[in-house]
């Protein structure tokens, strides 16, 4: 039973690592196989009618930049 137990962790160690491996040569995001709410068409993970203040602040900064990288182009 203990070297069972062994085997189970080691193996979960090496898959670790592998996924390690493959994201720093890749250096691509880990996403889902079948999209997210994003393929449903959702665009916000919560049913709430207005956002919270944090999720208003991100948005208003990336609203921010949008505008400052057309200008510059």
């Amino acid at each position: 039973m203990n070297s069972t137990f062994l085997l189970a962790f080691a193996l979960f160690i090496a898959v670790i690592i592998i996924m390690a491996i493959g994201y720093i040569f890749q250096q691509k995001r880990i996403s889902g196989s079948c999209g997210g709410l994003d393929a449903l068409g959702i665009e916000k993970a919560c049913d709430c009618d207005k956002p919270c203040a944090k999720k208003r602040a991100r948005l208003r900064n990336n609203e921010h930049r949008l505008d400052v990288s057309i200008i510059e182009e």
